[in-house]
């Protein structure tokens, strides 16, 4: 698999530049003319047996399937004899998309992408009673809450900051349910999700619809601007974005706290160590109400702020944070896995 990449990539030179998804597609097909024999993560599923949904699929997603398909042909074609007809790999690549795995370090930078038939059997909640983790290529399943015998098992397919309404959007749109969990029917983290400022004149439904909609425009428009804009000009826009979303949203509300992570990630692109302990510093404890029990997201939060702390040589706010961190990695990782270990160390280091 890593061999016949290598010499793809020697092929178009500086001209390779193949999607996550056709790098994946493309080894999946290899894989699968290796070895007919079940993988080790296809003992209840097979990675062919997966929901494709095309039946459900806009204009859009069909776009970008066909502009997957060409790149899969324009990269690799000479280097895999015989590709599948386009109805194979249209069906393929929509399997890909809707049951692949996003891989991450613990600090939740991206690694890559993958699939894990066994493990995509799994419904998703908003109050997921397992998590997700990975060991090399070895994806780990553990329990988050209490489940008796016979309950099923939830994971999260999405990242569950956002409250209900953009949560289903999201779902609908990538994965073609509407979410009827607990927490979407209650929307019981809503109103703390969506929080607003306190005023002496409250704002009207009107205003804080249209900062809603405002919030959620200049998120799309960050994600796009993340590929032309220098790191200081997105530093701006976050900045620009808050102070116009202050004006009505509290700190916590999760619009903000979206925009303070950007800015917080762009800080520590650009080394400006301060500022990015000053956003996660806003951010860490808001997380801990947000996210459920024992959530990755806050995890990352302490450790990055823990080892912030650490840098800038506050030792004291750095081991409690790393601590913080550590207590729901032991949890979500499992106590022998190395990013534990790794963490321990640092805790150790300090004494």
């Amino acid at each position: 698999m890593h061999k016949l990449e290598c010499v793809a990539m020697c092929a178009h030179g500086e001209n390779w530049c193949p999607s996550e998804t056709v790098r994946l597609v493309a080894r999946i097909i290899m894989k699968q003319r290796v070895t007919t024999d079940r993988t080790p993560s296809e003992r209840l599923l097979l990675l062919k047996e997966f929901e494709a949904h095309l039946d459900k699929m806009d204009s859009e997603k069909e776009e970008m399937n066909q502009a997957d398909i060409a790149a899969l042909h324009h990269f690799y074609s000479r280097h895999i004899s015989g590709l599948p007809d386009d109805q194979a790999l249209t069906e393929l690549f929509a399997q890909v998309n809707c049951n692949g795995f996003t891989i991450e370090d613990e600090e939740l930078s991206h690694l890559g992408s993958a699939v894990f038939p066994d493990v995509a059997l799994m419904n998703h909640s908003c109050s997921p009673n397992v998590i997700v983790t990975y060991k090399g290529t070895v994806a780990e399943v553990r329990a988050v809450q209490e489940i008796n015998p016979g309950e099923e098992i939830f994971n999260s397919y999405i990242d569950l900051l956002y409250p209900t309404e953009d949560r289903r959007e999201r779902l609908l749109d990538s994965y073609f349910f509407m979410c009827e969990c607990t927490e979407c029917t209650t929307k019981s983290k809503d109103k703390a999700k969506m929080e607003i400022r306190k005023l002496s004149s409250p704002p009207e439904p009107k205003e804080i619809q249209s900062m809603v909609h405002y919030a959620k425009n200049v998120i799309e428009e960050f994600r796009r601007a993340k590929h032309y804009k220098t790191p200081s000009e997105l530093l701006e826009m976050c900045e620009l974005s808050l102070e116009k979303m202050g004006a009505i949203f509290a700190d916590t509300n999760v619009y903000m706290l979206h925009m303070m992570y950007q800015a917080m990630g762009v800080c520590l692109y650009m080394q400006d160590w301060d500022g990015a302990m000053s956003y996660g510093e806003k951010i860490v404890q808001p997380y801990s109400v947000h996210y459920p029990a024992y959530s990755l997201n806050v995890a990352s939060m302490y450790l990055k702020l823990g080892r912030l702390y650490l840098g800038l040589e506050k030792k004291s706010q750095g081991v409690k944070a790393l601590k913080k961190a550590l207590a729901i990695m032991e949890v979500a990782h499992g106590k022998d896995h190395h990013y534990v270990a790794e963490v321990k160390r640092e805790i150790v280091e300090q004494k």
